[in-house]
């Protein structure tokens, strides 16, 4: 029965996992804008924002979210807010002087370890969809009576799997070849990613809690 369930959470979430969403923009933006570095530090951000749903899951926690109109609400709008913000910040972006020597990586433009996990995190915790879907796993996938252990055993296979998928994502597009090919166009780039976010928040805000 244990297999039966991993197998199939395991399917459902990498479908998850590889769907557009605020996470993929994310980790687009910073993998693209700045560094494979920031790409990872931010996929750890992703993956820790998965384990922080998972947790508050088998805590319970989860179902109170889902059926409190007040938390959901509070969730959804501060993620939102904040996706609208990254948006906004975005489309602010000019492109690099022409005589700027061109290199690969931009310094003045290089996130910190930190500023990127806590972009991925905060993308992935404050998605209230998130929430949903992993209490849908949590709810209708696993059987009541499956141990809090093995339950744990699950989330720790979509926290490791969802760093390592989005930490592939992030080496694929920072590769050099790529870097050189939108060189000149990483400010529309940014811009483009702006409106993705800002369109993403707007859904965001507008999710309904059932």
């Amino acid at each position: 029965m244990f297999w039966s369930q991993f197998l199939t959470i395991a399917l459902v979430h990498f479908v998850a996992l590889v769907s557009p969403g605020p996470d993929f923009a994310m980790i687009t933006r910073n993998s693209l804008l700045y560094s494979r570095a920031s790409g990872v530090y931010t996929s750890i951000g992703l993956a820790l924002g998965i384990a922080t749903h998972v947790a508050y899951c088998l805590l319970g926690i989860g179902l109170l979210i889902s059926q409190s109109i007040l938390l959901f609400s509070v969730i959804k709008y501060i993620g939102a807010a904040y996706l609208l913000y990254i948006g906004y910040k975005s489309l602010k972006a000019k492109p690099e002087r022409e005589d700027e020597p061109v290199v690969i990586q931009n310094s003045e433009k290089t996130l910190t370890p930190l500023a990127a996990i806590r972009s991925g995190y905060l993308t992935n915790v404050l998605n209230p969809k998130a929430t949903l879907f992993l209490l849908a796993v949590f709810t209708q996938v696993i059987d009541p009576v499956t141990p809090k252990l093995i339950q744990s055993l699950y989330g720790v296979e979509m926290v490791v799997v969802t760093f390592a998928w989005f930490s592939v994502v992030s080496v694929f597009l920072s590769h050099g070849l790529i870097q050189v090919k939108i060189m000149k166009f990483k400010h529309r780039i940014e811009h483009v990613t702006g409106v993705v976010l800002i369109a993403l928040g707007i859904k965001v805000a507008l999710a309904s809690h059932k």
